[in-house]
């Protein structure tokens, strides 16, 4: 037996995983375990886990992994300095300690934390580049014998867009675009511009761009990214914070646009920054677009495989997808910094140990990685909440969930192992009624406390995917758009209103999960990934006729998506939710005890 641990962090999202003769055995992000959102620090409780569900001790790994080289990135940190000064100095100033102090010394930090959460010594350490650990969490892992890759981040050490060729076991590097150029950060900074949190709100200016009109696009290309025929870019650094200060646009960006950033967490109601969001996403679309035509072009790949944290631009992908030349692509579920913990891993198994590498199924597992409650942990934590409920077979529980969600009420659904990567797919959901026109104000308002334009998600069952929307295969992972099938809209008479009003107006049968443009970000649940869920799925269709669900993650805003038992009971006690199903037991809100920090908590957030 060979077993690798693969280990992201120091930076966002940190995550361990466990590949054990070539397969990923586990796999977690740090914040599930800890509660804070996004952690960075090394991932010792995601590490534990991974080791105790593959029941390999820290004395037995054949190697760790780390996914980044930081000396590269050290270069590219003084070189940047050099490049910009005396422009970079407070930057410069504010890094410096902290990469002297602890980033310089990570081989000696990770013995350390290594030595520390095992136990023992720490196993033999190796380092992997970042774009090659996204890239090899792309191919590694897809169905595909060959494949061309395409990964797009922020920055990795130099890189933030490369293209690989991926044949049997092997990656191929061909070539890349190096930092400050940068179509992620390109993207954070509208992010940044437009109010969000950088790193973590870059889907929610995704989510805000179908309510603008992409008026400012020509603007963009004239003065902010020049794209070549080949999709390549440069970016006028003139206009940009990120390589030299501490934030990411500068005055001559807001110039250029008219306005200011939006202050954070407030109301969205100026369509400037709608049209703005509406902008960059275009621009954003065209360079993903003619990439991969060019990709396709010099590799004469039939498939692609995407990474990086661009990859999580769902509505890329499904351009990508039907627009663009490839058969089919497969994007790697954790495509953030999180899934280069199995990169990692994978490329040492595959390329530094040679092992062969079996094509034709996909290896991630439906991303169901992360660890399951187990009944006994469930029932004890149930009963140390004083929580009341009812422990069911599954002939009796899902019939009654279905029963709960076509009369209106939204359920909390725990099931199974815990998913990998920032989508819930049926381990750790909120579920609700597609049906119904108040759904998506409910569940963002009351529940979620958070932006009421954001859109749902629909889960629908593989084999009906295609009566509901334009999608003609799988997509499991939450990572591709599609429109909403002809059928299932609405012609309505009444002119439609603009900027955010536009939420109300009713356009398809399934409301709650159709997006301004009949768009929706689609899963599609396989039996024989998550048969648990596809059971539930179909009782509700044979309920209702309806083969979607509503299915968001179970978190409420600024916290991780739950990951036990008493996370779950704990978020369903402090929110809107109607019922919660953690495995073979339900619980109903109203017949829960009253706890004084249930009503003590709070959010600052006001709903526009």
């Amino acid at each position: 037996m060979t077993a690798i641990l693969g280990i992201s962090a120091y930076y966002h999202d940190s995550a361990a995983a466990l590949v054990v003769d070539g397969q990923v055995v586990a796999a977690a992000q740090e914040e599930r375990f800890s509660r804070k959102k996004h952690d960075a620090r090394f991932p010792a409780q995601a590490m534990r886990y991974c080791l105790e569900q593959g029941g390999v001790p820290l004395s037995a790994i054949d190697a760790v992994v780390f996914y980044d080289k930081p000396f590269l990135k050290f270069e590219r940190l003084l070189e940047t300095y050099l490049a910009f000064a005396p422009r970079g100095f407070r930057s410069f100033v504010a890094a410096m300690p902290v990469w002297l102090r602890e980033k310089l010394l990570l081989k000696s930090l990770l013995r350390r934390e290594l030595a520390q959460a095992g136990g023992g010594p720490a196993p033999p350490l190796k380092f992997a580049e970042h774009h090659e650990s996204h890239a090899a969490s792309a191919f590694f892992p897809s169905p595909f014998e060959r494949a061309a890759v395409l990964c797009l981040d922020g920055v990795g050490e130099w890189a933030t867009s490369s293209v690989w060729l991926g044949e049997g076991n092997r990656l191929r590097p061909l070539w890349q675009i190096d930092f400050p150029h940068s179509l992620g950060l390109l993207y954070s900074a509208f992010t940044y511009y437009c109010g969000f949190k950088v790193n973590s709100g870059e889907y929610k200016l995704m989510g805000l761009a179908p309510y603008g009109t992409p008026r400012y696009a020509d603007l963009i290309r004239q003065h902010l990214i020049d794209i070549k025929p080949d999709g390549t870019y440069r970016l006028d650094m003139r206009y940009f914070n990120y390589a030299t200060g501490l934030t990411m646009t500068n005055a001559r960006f807001h110039r250029l646009f008219g306005k200011p950033p939006r202050t954070p967490d407030t109301p969205i109601t100026d369509p400037h920054y709608m049209d703005v969001a509406a902008s960059v996403q275009q621009v954003t679309e065209e360079v993903v677009l003619a990439l991969g035509r060019t990709i396709h072009a010099e590799t004469k790949a039939d498939y692609l495989c995407l990474a990086g944290g661009v990859a999580l631009n769902c509505v890329a992908n499904g351009r990508l997808l039907r627009e663009g030349p490839f058969r089919d692509l497969w994007i790697q579920p954790a495509a953030g910094d999180a899934g280069g913990a199995v990169g990692a891993a994978l490329a040492y198994w595959h390329e530094a140990l040679g092992q062969p590498r079996r094509a034709g199924s996909d290896r991630m597992n439906g991303s169901y990685l992360g660890p399951a409650c187990g009944r006994d942990a469930t029932r004890a934590a149930l009963e140390r909440a004083g929580a009341v409920y009812e422990e069911l077979a599954d002939e009796q529980l899902l019939p009654e969930v279905a029963r709960r969600l076509a009369a209106g009420q939204v359920v909390g659904w725990v099931s199974g192992r815990m998913e990998f990567g920032p989508r819930a797919l049926g381990g750790r959901s909120i579920l609700g009624d597609p049906r119904d026109p108040d759904m998506q104000r409910r569940m963002n308002v009351k529940i979620k406390f958070r932006e009421s334009f954001r859109p749902f998600a629909p889960s629908v069952l593989a084999e009906r995917a295609g009566e509901c929307f334009e999608l003609d295969r799988a997509s499991p992972y939450m990572l591709l758009v599609a429109p909403l099938a002809p059928a299932q809209r609405l012609a309505s008479s009444e002119p439609e209103p603009g900027g955010i009003a536009r939420l109300r107006h009713l356009r398809s049968r399934l409301p709650a999960i159709t997006h301004v443009d009949y768009s929706a970000r689609v899963q599609t649940v396989h039996r024989e990934t998550n048969p648990r869920y596809h059971a539930l799925l179909s009782q509700f269709e044979r309920l209702t006729g309806c083969p979607v669900l509503v299915n968001t993650s179970f978190n409420v805003r600024g916290e991780p998506i739950v990951c036990t038992a008493d996370d779950a009971y704990r978020c369903f006690m402090r929110c809107d939710m109607d019922a919660l199903a953690v495995d073979q037991f339900l619980l109903e809100k109203a017949r829960q005890p009253r706890r004084p920090e249930d009503t003590a908590w709070q959010t600052e957030f006001e709903p526009d």
